[in-house]
């Protein structure tokens, strides 16, 4: 079952908290162009911010997360 179009409920809390805090979503269009740009950017977002999860507490390394669709989403324009 979908969570508001997306394949679950984390995968769309992680896309909702990258594409809602502006300066969050800044730092991940420099990932865009990456071969694996959700797992570059949430390995930098651990080291450089101490970034584990969202602020709703969701994971970033949740094993529900829909990887391609969050890379999907970070490559659009």
């Amino acid at each position: 079952m979908e969570y508001n179009g997306w394949k679950n409920r984390e995968t769309w809390n992680v896309i909702l908290w990258l594409g809602n805090d502006y300066p969050l979503y800044c730092v991940a269009q420099g990932f865009k162009k990456y071969a694996t740009p959700y797992l570059s950017l949430r390995r930098e977002l651990r080291d450089s911010l101490d970034y584990t999860t969202t602020k709703d507490g969701v994971s970033l390394w949740d094993r529900n997360l829909d990887i391609p669709a969050i890379d999907g989403m970070l490559r659009e324009e």
